[in-house]
């Protein structure tokens, strides 16, 4: 733990970094593919909506039933003629959901269950969901998904600016495009508790982007005042200052969705936590990676479109030819640790001034013959 913490305040003070920014071609190619992918999984298999989107029936059989939950399924999907959802409860009964029928088609369906399961049909309880109940949720959820996304939109125009809101726009569209795909490819059904999981996982992924815009924020103030740094350069300080902040509240998020998804749902079988803990797993790690990768790199391209940054870039670089041209070290090779030497020689001059006429007053000296360490 101490190595990790000693990396990150390393990188937080720029002593070292990977360079995020001049890869973000790599990175859209790896999102445009992943995106392509579960766009075409969307298109092929669709999704597997759940009963409370398009109606059904679901069956309730008394406790401590002797029969397998394989063998339930295969005798709900014989009578049914559709496919079904069989699990079991802590009490021992078994929970049969069948999608797409009606009263009357769960009339026969309970009465081959009866003969199958060797229950008296008066004992199996029936509950019918009708479709339109289901369109409702499915409106009501589109609703407040786009009443999300404006809000944010508006948020991050006036908190920061419209490139950034734009940037984390197309971030959270990267990460519900690729959340959803995956749920299609997967084969998992799409329930209330899924929707419950997608926006909350928006709400995380742009809590990600806006700790490094504020970073990125803070960094640029009379940005075009320097000739250090180019603004692309200062968004890669930004990715690297708060990387390990985002890499540790990530896995922290994923141990507990990741033990819900493959130990609840995949070990011990309660498959009714699949439908938002997958929701939550992809979707906290799609919207880590898009806010290092996707947002502020996207930031930068369009930041540096701009007139001024244009200029600024090119001041950067000539300044960094003149000093190679001269033997000098550019401003650019300066390291943290000559700055804070810098600050302490200063320091130590101010006390000795300070303390009167018995002392020796400060060397004027001092510091001469190298370079002051003052941004300009």
């Amino acid at each position: 733990m101490g190595k990790l913490g000693n990396l990150g305040a390393r990188l937080h003070h720029g002593e070292i970094g990977y360079d995020f920014v001049k890869n973000r071609k790599l990175w859209y190619g790896i999102s445009i593919l992943i995106t392509i992918t579960a766009i075409v999984g969307l298109a092929v298999r669709g999704l597997h909506m759940g009963i409370e989107f398009q109606g059904g029936a679901v069956f309730t059989t008394p406790k401590n039933m002797s029969a397998s939950v394989s063998q339930a399924e295969t005798f709900a999907e014989e009578a049914s003629g559709h496919d079904a959802i069989v699990q079991k409860l802590g009490d021992g009964s078994l929970r049969i959901q069948i999608s797409g029928t009606d009263t009357e088609a769960s009339d026969q369906i309970k009465a081959e269950l009866s003969k199958d399961l060797d229950v008296p049909a008066e004992k199996i309880n029936a509950d019918l969901v009708g479709p339109s109940w289901g369109d409702q949720v499915a409106n009501k959820a589109w609703q407040g998904l786009g009443i999300f996304m404006v809000l944010v939109v508006i948020y991050l125009a006036i908190a920061f600016e419209w490139r950034m809101a734009l940037a984390a726009f197309v971030a959270l569209v990267h990460d519900i495009t690729i959340t959803v795909g995956i749920y299609a490819l997967v084969g998992f059904e799409v329930t209330p508790g899924t929707v419950i999981g997608l926006l909350t996982i928006l709400g995380y992924s742009l809590y990600d982007t806006v700790v490094v815009f504020d970073s990125l924020k803070e960094q640029t103030k009379d940005i075009t005042k320097q000739t250090r740094w180019t603004y692309a350069e200062i968004a890669n300080r930004s990715i690297n200052s708060t990387l390990v902040r985002s890499v540790n509240t990530t896995v922290v998020a994923l141990l507990p969705v990741g033990g819900l998804l493959f130990i609840g749902g995949g070990v011990l079988g309660a498959g009714m936590l699949n439908d938002i803990s997958l929701s939550l797993f992809v979707g906290l790690a799609a919207g880590a990676y898009s806010s290092i990768f996707i947002a502020t790199p996207l930031v930068a391209d369009l930041k540096e479109a701009e007139p001024q940054m244009k200029a600024l870039k090119k001041r950067v670089l000539a300044k960094r030819a003149q000093a190679a041209a001269s033997g000098e070290p550019a401003e650019d090779d300066f390291d943290d640790e000559r700055y804070a030497e810098d600050e302490a020689d200063e320091a130590d001059d101010a006390a000795a001034a300070v303390v009167g006429p018995r002392n020796q007053p400060a060397s004027r000296t001092r510091g001469r013959g190298r370079p002051s360490g003052k941004r300009r």
